[in-house]
């Protein structure tokens, strides 16, 4: 338990809380175990309770009438699950499913809104949660919408550099299958789009990893969505 209690001190709900109300989550706390593929819940399941990663990651997708997957979030350590529809006493809004074997701490809904009554500090750190959260969706239909696939990439990248500290080496912590599905787009052309960034000197692609050689003209076509050069 000493890995779950850690990433719970450091988690985006969790993280600058006093000890003590970090030791009464943890009695509150479900594991939870799920092998790749493993769904966790489905789109339209009662928002019975929400989830922290401890370990692994998780795909949170919407299906279109004709089956077709969209990645609405990438999920991975210390990052949350289902806490929009548990404090809005709605259903959850997509599916859940593990990318990797993982394991993830179950919060159920009547037992975590008992803790957090005259915790105003907690209380505080879900408010910012459900914004960032909000601000997430906002920018992603605004990609998709009016962003074509060199921007899309662009804002990507650099908001994984930020949520990275600001490297300059950026981790891929998905696939790229993964990577076309979440920008709205297909392999081929993530492909192109990568092939154009590398051929303009403004990534490097180093093994897994990707590196940002031109921050300022990433920046720019992040901003104006094509690229224009």
């Amino acid at each position: 338990m000493k890995k779950a209690r850690d990433i719970l001190i450091k988690s985006q709900l969790f993280g600058g809380l006093p000890e003590e109300y970090i030791t009464e989550i943890a009695k509150i706390a479900v594991d939870k175990h799920y092998n790749k593929g493993d769904v966790i819940f489905y789109d339209g399941d009662e928002g019975a309770g929400f989830y922290l990663v401890i370990a692994g990651s998780v795909n949170v997708y919407k299906l279109s009438p004709e089956g077709k997957e969209q990645i609405l979030h990438i999920v991975q350590e210390g990052e949350t699950i289902g806490a929009v529809p548990v404090f809005s006493g709605k259903s959850f809004p997509a599916n859940a499913r593990a990318i990797s074997k993982s394991h993830l701490l179950f919060f159920d809904r009547n037992s975590f809104i008992r803790l957090i009554t005259n915790k105003p500090a907690l209380t505080m750190n879900i408010l910012a949660l459900l914004s960032m959260r909000l601000r997430e969706f906002t920018l992603q239909v605004e990609n998709l919408s009016l962003k074509e696939i060199p921007g899309r990439l662009a804002v990507y990248l650099l908001y994984l550099s930020q949520e990275q500290g600001n490297n300059d080496l950026i981790r891929l912590n998905i696939s790229k299958a993964q990577l076309a599905n979440l920008l709205g787009t297909g392999p081929e052309s993530l492909s192109r789009a990568l092939g154009n960034m590398k051929s303009k000197k403004l990534i490097k692609e180093e093994g897994a990893n990707i590196r940002l050689i031109n921050r300022g003209l990433l920046k720019e076509l992040a901003e104006k969505g094509k690229d224009t050069r």
